[in-house]
């Protein structure tokens, strides 16, 4: 009866969605070059290269020999492998999905369990800094203070969730009372040529990357589909009236539970209660809506992890940013925006154009990937 009922609505929202790209054909390809736009301005300039990095870092083994360095640390905070420590600072740095896909690759690579790496997609899957210090702290509330306040409430509400989940499936492991992992893949990993790893992690990353901008822009039309509709401004008005609520700000909401980029940015037009806005886009930033949801779990699927640590780590990310940056509420006050020499900083990274955008992050990348091979070298000799 529940499949039945399910299957009927996909049907009926299905057909929905056609009848809204019929109704609204010039809204729907405008929404659609938005998004396509936003791919090449912000998406492939900022995330292809971490994408090579977090290939080549699994790949080339360096992930296992650095993680030798950081065991004694993830054992003890997050009960994973040091193995993990890869995507998780990966994940902080390069921003979503990167976090998720290098978490799926060293489990297909034989380099953590199945548990350890469900352990790891709860929290290893975060915003990356240049996205909250330009696009929401410079851009949306022009204070980089701000997004200096919404990066450390992010990165501590991503600590506090690993170590919540570091229990996770301790059952199954007394059943099984195991831990291996696949050797034969772990060593095949550590052995393969730079020449190969590079080829290997380009083609894997132009392939992630096409994929992640399939998500945008339907999510793109999908959001705009859904204004013009009245679906969004109708739901926002029934709880407005349940709770008292404003009605746009419950419509922020909702854009930002689906969308992130689209639900921080109309945040801007909410300033006039700015602690409000802040909490709202602790909240957003925490939970990355669904469509960085979908392209987290574009990787998941068909590996055998289950993605039930994944979908509750984001949930409790998001409570617990927003907790936290109440809390710093008291301590940090806000009634004066940051230096301005700061914020030109920060703005002048978030409007970068696209060739300068992937020039820089691949250098960063280019930078990350040497210190690590160094380190990975002194600690092998």
């Amino acid at each position: 009866m529940r499949k039945k009922i399910f299957d009927w609505a996909v049907i009926v929202g299905l057909a929905a969605v056609l009848i809204s790209l019929v109704v609204f054909p010039q809204e729907s390809v405008a929404a659609g070059k938005n998004g396509v736009q936003l791919c090449l301005d912000v998406i492939v300039p900022s995330l292809m290269p971490f994408f090579v990095l977090s290939s080549m870092v699994v790949e080339l083994g360096i992930a296992e020999k650095l993680g030798r360095l950081l065991a004694p640390v993830t054992r003890k905070l997050f009960n994973v492998s040091g193995t993990c420590s890869a995507a998780f600072v990966l994940g902080l740095i390069g921003g979503y999905p990167v976090g998720a896909k290098t978490a799926i690759q060293l489990y297909k690579s034989g380099q953590t369990t199945k548990i350890e790496t469900e352990r790891l997609l709860s929290f290893c899957n975060n915003s990356g800094p240049a996205f909250i210090l330009g696009v929401v702290g410079a851009g949306v509330f022009s204070d980089g203070g701000i997004g200096v306040l919404l990066c450390l409430a992010h990165a501590a509400a991503s600590v506090l969730v690993g170590i919540m989940f570091r229990n996770w499936g301790k059952r199954e492991i007394l059943k099984s009372k195991s831990l291996t992992v696949n050797k034969s893949a772990s060593d095949k990993s550590s052995s393969v040529p730079f020449s190969n790893a590079f080829i290997t992690s380009v083609k894997s990353s132009v392939q992630s990357a096409l994929n992640i901008c399939g998500f945008v822009i339907f999510f793109t039309v999908f959001i705009r589909l859904l204004f013009l509709s009245g679906l969004i401004p109708h739901a926002a008005q029934f709880i407005s009236s349940l709770t008292g609520a404003r009605v746009t700000r419950i419509q922020d909401l909702i854009t930002g539970f689906i969308e992130l980029t689209s639900g921080v940015n109309a945040l801007s037009a909410t300033l006039a209660e700015r602690d409000g806005s802040i909490k709202m886009a602790a909240f957003m930033l925490g939970w990355a809506g669904l469509s960085v949801h979908c392209q987290a779990l574009s990787f998941i699927t068909n590996s055998g992890i289950r993605s039930v640590t994944y979908i509750l780590g984001k949930l409790l990310h998001g409570l617990l940013s927003t907790g936290i940056v109440m809390i710093l509420f008291k301590f940090v006050p806000f009634d004066e925006p940051a230096s301005a020499y700061y914020a030109q900083q920060v703005t002048g990274i978030a409007t970068l154009g696209f060739s300068k955008a992937i020039l820089l992050s691949t250098l960063c990348c280019v930078v990350i990937f040497l210190v690590a091979w160094i380190t990975s070298q002194r600690k092998r000799g």
